[in-house]
């Protein structure tokens, strides 16, 4: 099951979980879009969704996975942030939104990243996707064949640049996987980049068109989009007290209003939830009691953070009970469910989430699985 189908059926059953005197959730706002979501990226929680699964036209918003691709070049070193590419005909002559790279040159990688990102262009994308992959077209499948990994499953890319084609599509759920797995794999390079307001290159400047980066300073990304068909689309991210939203807004009227609508969006989030931690990474939950085993206990937990967003006013109704598997025999493996963390909130079902092994438990020697054997026949 997908996180964002997992994360509405959670939602759904919150307002089960509420007393009956406030099942109502945050009533979330309307927005003047086609499409939207917002997630609470630590818990990975879609707080609020209209049309998540309707194919739109992404415009320049596939060039985040021009940029993801990008960047997993660099961390495979077949591209250097300093080496210089080529720029094609093709590239120069690539119509929208241009750095302005000059024909038969050739551009250090991390200027046309900033390129790509701050300036949006598309000559810059072009001749990123030439340099990685020998041709766009080459680029494009690799596009694919990521957006499958990622579970992108309504979406299809023929371009680097988002520039129109018939079957150039994707949905706000995808784009939240792909946006937040941008952020996640790339923490460093997304920071880097992302919240730049401004590239000059070819003595031009131009500003990010993000406009939240201006007057939201918890906003740190991610892109705009804009064609036609597509209509002025954002998604963004923003950083409060540690806690990331990431709203997605697709097809709206206006360069502001991809702006105003997604600052609303991410404010109700904010504003409507809170975030509970319920147990860091790899920190033991509890040790449990290993039968045959080279050792006689094993800890259980979480390999990455687990927390809840709750609505306003419930972070203290939150509580939590460990169930653990019963007569664990090793074998152990690291990753192995050997528990259940069963969450509550004022007392009523949540949700449960399974706990697993954080260490390896091998089988103990003969003495050892004769002596627990006979012991299990008596426990």
């Amino acid at each position: 099951m997908s996180f964002f189908r997992k994360s509405l059926l959670i939602l759904l059953g919150l307002a089960v979980a509420l007393p009956a005197a406030a099942q109502q959730l945050p009533v979330p706002p309307s927005l003047a879009a086609k499409s939207w979501l917002l997630l609470e990226m630590g818990t990975n929680q879609v707080l609020t969704t209209e049309n998540p699964d309707e194919r739109l036209e992404p415009a320049s918003l596939t060039k985040l996975m021009t940029a993801y691709l990008t960047f997993s070049a660099l961390r495979q070193k077949t591209i250097g942030l300093d080496q210089p590419l080529p720029v094609s005909e093709k590239a120069w002559r690539t119509g929208g939104s241009k750095m302005f790279v000059r024909v038969d040159t050739a551009v250090p990688v991390e200027d046309l990243i900033k390129g790509m990102i701050v300036q949006s262009g598309n000559d810059a994308c072009v001749t990123l996707a030439e340099g990685i992959a020998g041709s766009e077209e080459n680029f494009a499948q690799m596009m694919n064949r990521e957006a499958q990994r990622l579970g992108m499953t309504n979406s299809h890319f023929t371009n680097s640049t988002g520039l129109p084609d018939p079957q150039l599509y994707t949905t706000a759920r995808d784009l939240s996987l792909l946006a937040s797995a941008l952020i996640r794999d790339f923490p460093e390079e997304y920071g880097k980049y992302y919240s730049m307001k401004e590239f000059r290159y070819n003595n031009i400047t131009q500003p990010n068109r993000n406009r939240l980066l201006f007057i939201d300073p918890s906003v740190d990304g991610v892109k705009t989009g804009h064609t036609e068909a597509a209509g002025y689309c954002l998604i963004s991210s923003a950083l409060r007290d540690k806690r990331r939203m990431l709203s997605v807004v697709l097809g709206t009227a206006s360069d502001s209003a991809r702006a105003s609508e997604s600052q609303k969006l991410l404010n109700w989030g904010y504003i409507s939830y809170d975030a509970v931690t319920l147990h860091a990474a790899r920190q033991p939950v509890a040790s449990l009691r290993v039968w045959k085993g080279a050792e006689r206990e094993v800890k259980a937990g979480f390999a990455s953070d687990l927390g809840v967003v709750v609505p306003k006013g419930y972070a203290d109704k939150v509580k939590t009970e460990f169930v653990a598997e019963p007569r664990l025999i090793a074998p152990i493996e690291v990753g192995q469910t050997i528990g259940t963390l069963k969450v509550s909130i004022d007392g009523k079902p949540y949700n449960d989430y399974p706990v697993t092994a954080l260490e390896n438990v091998p089988l103990g020697n003969i003495f050892i699985r004769i002596l627990d054997t006979i012991r299990l026949w008596f426990a």
